[in-house]
């Protein structure tokens, strides 16, 4: 095997060895998100999803996407909530910030992305795609949205997205997408190219990375910042110094996330 492919191949099993485990193995109980799924197409989308405390359903609320990542890629419809799911479980969090609360999970060997992998440089990097590229998971979480708007009343002023790695790059092809759809996102981990820049400002954007990290190097996150701020973006970037891959840890833990969240409106 070339030395560049066996490096390469390491490093994502790195990444898997982070993002999985088995559901039994989980110290939290998710219960409190009811199991869905979402069919289009004859193409199924498993989700879970969390209503707020003493739900009444002629109230608006706020929806809030999570995209998972690569090591939670399934069917079991738990998976996905191994980052991120007790954080908007917990009471803290549910008390003050009222909204409606998504995982969707992806089918095992399919992506949030239309991301491609260089073999061929001195250290293999990610390819971002700059143009719209079929995508059926994409399709569905488009597709997801409009039926939760339909059966819910959503604050159509107040849709967030966020996710990590796969999912990281991921909220920032969903919001390329539908440029004029969410108010803010939260891409832990993640990247874009600088391209995509003119279609992602009418968002605010609170970017994520590790300093450290040998999976999705900070580069990916750094330039796609740089290009938004010069397009006059509401855009942030905090980067954790020392810490690699699971930044996700350090940006659910930041004190004033779902205050600067909630504080966006389109």
């Amino acid at each position: 095997m070339p030395v560049k492919l066996q490096k390469f191949k390491y490093i994502l099993l790195i990444a898997l060895s982070l993002s999985t485990s088995l559901s039994n193995m989980y110290a939290q109980e998710f219960d409190s998100y009811k199991k869905e799924l979402f069919i289009q197409n004859q193409d199924t989308l498993p989700y879970r999803i969390l209503l707020p405390k003493d739900f009444q359903s002629t109230k608006v609320y706020p929806l809030i996407l999570f995209l998972h990542g690569a090591g939670e890629r399934g069917s079991d419809n738990t998976l996905q909530m191994k980052h991120g799911g007790d954080f908007f479980m917990s009471d803290s969090i549910r008390d003050k910030y009222r909204s409606i609360v998504v995982f969707p999970q992806c089918k095992t060997g399919m992506s949030w992305n239309n991301v491609e992998y260089d073999l061929e440089a001195d250290d293999p990097k990610f390819i971002f795609p700059t143009k719209h590229s079929k995508n059926i998971h994409l399709d569905l979480l488009e597709g997801l949205i409009e039926a939760l708007k339909k059966q819910y009343n959503i604050d159509k002023e107040r849709m967030y997205v966020g996710g990590l790695s796969m999912g990281g790059m991921g909220t920032f092809e969903l919001v390329k997408r539908n440029p004029r759809v969410f108010a803010a996102a939260f891409p832990i981990c993640g990247g874009a190219h600088p391209q995509l820049a003119r279609r992602l400002r009418r968002t605010s954007w609170w970017i994520f990375h590790g300093a450290d990290d040998r999976v999705v190097p900070l580069i990916s996150s750094e330039q796609i910042y740089q290009a938004l701020k010069a397009k006059n973006t509401d855009v942030k970037l905090t980067v954790y110094p020392g810490v690699g891959h699971d930044s996700w840890t350090n940006a659910f833990a930041e004190p004033g996330l779902m205050k600067w969240l909630f504080s966006k409106t389109n």
